[in-house]
């Protein structure tokens, strides 16, 4: 149980027998104290001042003098500053709690709590490849379901894969049109590569077709609704939806590709799902739910036999869920795939991982939902994240603009040995240990520089910046790990070691209270759903341990207790590291 959580049923207890006044646990406000005063945590008055018909600094007085005279194991001392009780808490406490706790390499983790969530992140098209925004969706996604875990929860990772559309059409009529046999294997390319160049193509040539009609005196929309690729794709979507065998084929043929290239980047990167769902599939129960709204009078027909519900009554419009040649749209799948995923793992949330571009589409999905009277429509939790720019701008699809996932990867590794090398710390290790470190390092520093931002906001990518060794970056936090690694080679930390004649000094006691506070960074990460939590709170840690260290000596400190007491506290920062490290995905190595 966390410091907070002892404190707050003590001054629940103190306020009955001072003043018989009753209050709830949840409504007192502590929180850390501000820098600038003495004091570990601080109690908020304001709340019970009008209650008590008291002043804020005689509260605070008796308060503060019954709980450090009724709780002296735990409460050390006590100032008033206005409307606040800083509370200092004991060196005993903080000794007891690093030695009950040091070796535990699952502090923090909570039993479960028997609640299923689904998170369902990647959703890849079949397409092209992963590129960087789709890096950002995976790390997001894969760290949001470890961090649920680690606090109890019962946590399914799902994909859907964007299977079918005119998109994939678009990929599937170019291979058609241009390929003239080539495959994967014959142009010795990954199959996700492959299919997307031919995706790349599709638009150049359409764009050119365009021009073309353009040229002959047709209209802006004309000419894009009569370009013959164009009319090509549509015909190719009609008789994919009617099940024509030559078309169905080259959907599975080109898609397996596709699917084999996904396989090794995800591999690579550390994404892996408990089930996978495919549009193909999904789009068909998502149809049944239409036929299931009209009944209901929840949609409604336009002349065109289109299908739409009416949505303005609830701030939106008018949406499409089913095109007037009865193809689906992407509603209609989602739909059907929220159902799926609840007759598979009745689950209590369900979260998407999806760009703020889908922002509307999301809250449409969850209202269609309710109206439908689904049982799961309030689990629905739409995880909205910013896109991830380049210094150079935005990227593109289709005009082959996007930073691919697999180079990005390459290039990050590339910059973690050229940076590995400059410092000079590469001696002694194989070439097989040294390409694993620069994965290690490379992959690294690309997750945690794209975690380490709250989900909501944008971010400017920086491959040099992400990799500084000496930044708020996920290689300071790696390097701080391997460096007390090093030391606990040198000697271990005794668990039975007496402690309590030891005193603490500033260092030392920061970073304790810090290791402290680990589960409830664990809480407020997975109650927000915000892997940034973590990634800020780890680099703290890493800082705060690596000033300790600088001021003082572990290996030679000034008595054995005080050896001890540094062991202890490097061990318990390293578990601490490498279990929050963990949670974003990243690995630590034991030497750097």
């Amino acid at each position: 149980m966390s410091i907070v959580m002892q404190i707050k049923p003590l001054v629940v207890k103190a306020l009955k027998e001072l003043y018989n006044f009753d209050i709830e646990e949840a409504d007192l406000t502590i929180n850390t104290t501000k820098p600038e005063f003495e004091g570990d945590y601080t109690i908020v008055l304001f709340s019970f001042i009008k209650s008590l018909k008291r002043s804020p600094e005689q509260i605070g007085k008796e308060l503060g003098d019954h709980l450090t005279s009724q709780h002296a194991t735990i409460f050390h001392a006590y100032n008033v500053i206005k409307g606040f009780l800083n509370l200092v808490i004991s060196n005993d406490y903080w000794i007891n709690f690093l030695r009950t706790n040091f070796l535990a390499t699952q502090f923090g983790v909570k039993p479960s709590n028997g609640i299923t969530v689904i998170v369902e992140y990647s959703s890849p098209n079949t397409n092209k490849p992963l590129h960087l925004g789709h890096l950002r969706n995976n790390f997001l996604g894969w760290s949001v379901a470890e961090i649920l875990k680690s606090n109890g929860y019962e946590v399914f990772k799902t994909c859907v894969v964007n299977d079918r559309g005119i998109h994939i059409c678009k990929s599937m009529i170019a291979w058609q049109f241009f390929a003239n046999g080539q495959t994967p294997e014959s142009t010795n390319t990954k199959g996700d590569h492959f299919v997307g160049n031919y995706y790349v193509k599709f638009d150049q040539e359409y764009k050119q077709q365009v021009n073309d009609l353009l040229a002959k005196g047709l209209g802006k929309e004309e000419a894009e609704r009569e370009a013959p690729i164009m009319k090509a794709t549509q015909q190719m979507l009609l008789d994919w939806e009617a099940g024509k065998p030559e078309v169905i084929a080259l959907w599975k043929k080109m898609n397996q590709w596709v699917y084999e290239g996904f396989d090794v980047t995800y591999q690579t990167i550390g994404s892996d799902f408990d089930k996978t769902y495919y549009e193909s599939d999904t789009y068909i129960k998502g149809k049944k739910f239409v036929e299931e709204g009209l009944n209901k009078k929840v949609f409604f027909k336009k002349e065109d036999g289109s299908t739409w519900i009416d949505l303005t009554e609830d701030g939106l419009d008018e949406k499409l869920v089913l095109r007037k040649d009865g193809t689906s749209v992407y509603i209609t799948q989602d739909l059907g795939l929220a159902d799926e995923k609840y007759k598979d793992f009745q689950y209590k949330e369900s979260i998407y991982i999806v760009g703020d571009e889908q922002n509307y589409h999301m809250k449409v999905l969850k209202l269609i939902l309710k109206k439908l009277e689904k049982p799961y429509a309030d689990g629905i939790y739409h995880l909205s994240y910013g896109m991830v720019d380049l210094p150079t701008g935005r990227m593109k699809s289709r005009e082959g603009t996007v930073v691919d996932a697999d180079d990005l990867v390459d290039e990050m590794v590339g910059i973690a040995a050229k940076h590995t090398e400059e410092l000079g710390k590469v001696a002694g290790f194989t070439e097989a240990e040294l390409q694993d470190l620069y994965d290690t390092i490379g992959l690294g520093a690309l997750k945690f520089f794209l975690l380490r931002v709250d989900p909501k906001k944008r971010i400017v990518f920086n491959p040099e910046e992400s990799i500084d060794f000496h930044g708020f970056t996920g290689p300071f936090v790696q390097y701080s790990h391997a460096r007390i690694k090093s030391i606990l080679r040198k000697e271990k930390a005794e668990p039975t070691y007496k402690l309590q004649s030891t005193g603490l000094l500033a260092a030392e006691r920061e970073l304790i209270i810090l290791l402290e506070q680990y589960p409830t960074i664990l809480e407020q990460a997975a109650q927000e759903h915000n892997p940034s939590v973590i990634a800020i709170y780890i680099f703290t840690v890493a800082k705060t341990y690596n000033t300790f260290y600088a001021e003082h000596s572990v290996m030679n400190a000034e008595s054995a207790d005080k050896k001890q007491l540094r062991l202890q506290l490097s061990e318990m920062t390293a578990n601490i590291i490498a279990s929050a490290m963990h949670l974003l995905g990243i690995k630590v190595p034991e030497r750097m």
